[in-house]
């Protein structure tokens, strides 16, 4: 699909405040990996994490695409930047490294990871 085929099809350019759960979710051929099952932000401070991709077909499983993953967000159809070989399941996170003064070693992709298993988790 051409970028005016995605435009006519999926409608217009979104925030992703605007992102319903259940979006269709595109790998960048136009091939369907599945549905928008939530949006991982920080709000109040208008950060966009990414997005946990319920997978097809079902029962499908959940997967993670961090913000730099996403190409584009639509009214009708997210697009993603890579396949879906290169989303991460959301695990559980491992036992955090500590440093000397208390403080957690995390890389930002791990913290989003953290958060993305924590809401599957209801924790």
């Amino acid at each position: 699909m051409t970028g005016e085929a995605w435009d006519r099809d999926l409608g217009r350019p979104i925030a992703y405040t605007a992102l319903a759960d259940g979006t269709p979710v595109y790998k960048p051929d136009g091939e369907r990996v599945g549905v928008v099952d939530h949006v991982l932000a920080d709000e109040p401070h208008d950060i966009f994490h990414g997005i946990v991709v319920h997978t097809l077909p079902l029962p499908g499983r959940h997967l993670y695409a961090d913000a730099d993953q996403i190409a584009a967000l639509h009214e009708r159809g997210v697009v993603l930047s890579v396949g879906r070989e290169a989303l991460r399941e959301p695990r559980e996170p491992e036992r955090p490294r500590v440093r000397f003064d208390g403080s957690v070693v995390e890389s930002p992709l791990e913290a989003r990871l953290r958060r993305a298993w924590d809401w599957l988790t209801n924790r």
